[in-house]
C-alpha cells in the first residue's frame, strides 16, 4: 500500500433521538482520530412501522417508531463545535426538500463554525423522503444539475445573483454570506447513473456512491467522473474519490456470517441495486422495474408483504452486494482493493450495531482499528484475508 493509497475513513451516525447517543458516538469518533463524521437526512426510516418490533432489532425496544429524526441542518449547528479537527458532513440531502440557496447558506454558516472545510453531501432524491409529504419528484437529475450550479454561485459569487433554470429562478439575488476563508464546503455527489457521474465530475469536489458492489465497478465509475471533469476543463485529481458503505463487522467471518441471516441485516439487503438481483437470476421482490435506492417507500407495504419480501432475498443478493461484512480483518482487506481501485475516504455505517448491544460496542470499536489498518502503508498487520466478493 503506498501513500497514495492510503484511505481516510469517516463514521456515519443517525440524526435519532436521544441526543447523548449522538454525542457519544461522536466522542468514540474523535478518539478514534476518524476523518469526518456524517449524518443522515431524512424524515423516515427504511424500516416500516409495519415491522419495527424486537424480532427485527433490540431498538424497538429503547424507541416507539423508527421514523424519529432531527433535522440535519440544526444538528450539524450543534455538533460543530464537539468535532475537533473531523470532518463535519451530511450525507446525503437534496434540492427538493430545500431551495438550493437554502443549503449553501447553511454550509457556508457550518464552514464558519469547523475548523475543517465541512461536507454537503448531496443526490437526487428518494421517495421514501418525498412522496408521502406532497414534494413533486419529477426530473430530479435537471433539477440537482440546476442546484450544483446556484451552490457553486453562492460559494463564489460576489453580489447579487441572477439565474434562470427550468426549476430554479434567482432575481437580483443578494447572498453576501460566504465561507469562511480556507474552509470552502466541499459538495461531494451521491451519483451512480451516467448522467449523475457526469454531474459529479462537472460540479463535484467529490464523487459518494453508496451501491457500487465491486473494486471494478468502482474504478469504471471513477473513469466516468473523471473524464466529465476534463471534459469540462476542471482537474480530475482534484476530486475526492469516496464511497459509503454499510458495514457488518464481528471478532470471526463465522459471527459475521451468522449476522447475515438476521432479519434486519436481510431487511436491508432489500435495497440492493437491480443489477445485483438480475445477477441473482431473481427479480426485486417489489417489482422487476424496482429500483429501490429511489422507489422505496415504507408506508406502502404491510407487515406480511415486508415479512414475504425479507424472507425471498436470495443469500447471493445478501452476501455479494454492497454491503461490506466480515472480520476486521476481511473488511480492511475489502477497502484496500477499493483503494487499488482509487478510492481515498469511506465513510462506515456499521448496520450491525443493530443486532444487538454487544454488536453495536463492537462495531463502534471495530470502526477505529480498521482507520487505523488502513492509515498504514503495509498490510503487515494480519490483513490478507480473502477478499468478500
Amino acid at each position: 500500500m503506498t501513500d497514495q493509497t492510503r484511505i481516510s475513513v469517516g463514521l456515519q451516525f443517525g440524526t435519532q433521538p436521544p441526543l447523548n447517543t449522538l454525542r457519544a458516538f461522536l466522542l468514540g469518533a474523535r478518539a478514534m482520530t476518524l476523518d469526518s463524521v456524517m449524518v443522515i437526512d431524512h424524515f423516515q426510516n427504511v424500516f416500516p412501522t409495519s415491522i419495527w418490533d424486537r424480532d427485527l432489532t433490540w431498538l424497538a425496544a429503547q424507541r416507539d417508531t423508527p421514523h424519529e429524526f432531527f433535522d440535519y441542518q440544526v444538528l450539524a449547528g450543534y455538533l460543530a463545535s464537539r468535532v475537533g479537527r473531523m470532518r463535519l458532513g451530511v450525507g446525503v440531502t437534496e434540492a427538493i426538500r430545500r431551495h438550493p440557496v437554502l443549503i449553501a447558506q447553511a454550509m457556508m454558516t457550518l464552514s464558519h463554525l469547523t475548523a475543517r472545510a465541512p461536507i454537503l453531501g448531496i443526490g437526487a432524491g428518494e421517495r421514501m423522503n418525498l412522496d408521502p409529504y406532497g414534494f413533486d419528484a419529477a426530473e430530479p437529475v435537471s433539477r440537482l444539475e440546476e442546484a450544483l450550479q446556484i451552490i457553486h454561485l453562492c460559494f463564489s459569487t460576489q453580489g447579487p445573483i441572477d439565474f434562470c433554470g427550468r426549476h430554479f429562478q434567482l432575481h437580483s439575488a443578494p447572498m453576501d454570506l460566504k465561507p469562511a476563508r480556507g474552509r470552502v464546503p466541499e459538495i461531494w455527489v451521491a451519483a451512480h447513473g451516467p448522467r449523475m457521474l457526469s454531474l459529479a465530475g462537472r460540479w463535484g469536489d467529490g464523487w459518494y456512491p453508496a451501491t457500487v458492489v465491486s473494486p471494478r465497478e468502482y474504478a469504471e465509475k471513477l473513469a466516468a467522473v473523471r473524464a466529465a471533469a476534463v471534459a469540462a476543463g476542471r482537474n480530475p485529481a482534484a476530486i475526492t474519490p469516496a464511497l459509503h458503505r454499510f458495514m457488518v463487522v464481528a471478532p470471526s467471518e463465522r459471527e459475521a456470517r451468522a449476522m447475515l441471516d438476521t432479519k434486519v441485516v436481510r431487511a436491508f439487503a432489500l435495497m440492493a441495486p437491480p443489477s445485483l438481483w438480475r445477477q441473482a437470476g431473481v427479480d426485486h421482490p417489489f417489482g422487476e422495474r424496482f429500483n429501490p435506492l429511489v422507489d422505496f417507500v415504507p408506508g406502502r407495504y404491510d407487515r406480511e408483504t415486508m415479512n414475504a419480501a425479507i424472507a425471498a432475498v436470495p443469500s447471493a443478493v445478501v452476501a455479494e452486494g454492497p454491503l461490506l461484512w466480515g472480520s476486521r480483518n476481511q473488511v480492511v482487506a475489502r477497502l484496500r482493493a477499493f483503494g487499488e481501485a482509487g478510492l481515498r475516504h469511506v465513510v462506515l455505517a456499521p448496520v450491525s450495531g443493530l443486532v444487538s448491544p454487544r454488536a453495536a460496542l463492537y462495531s463502534l470499536w471495530a470502526t477505529g482499528r480498521i482507520a487505523r489498518s488502513l492509515r498504514r502503508t503495509s498490510p503487515g498487520d494480519g490483513t490478507s484475508a480473502p477478499l468478500l466478493c
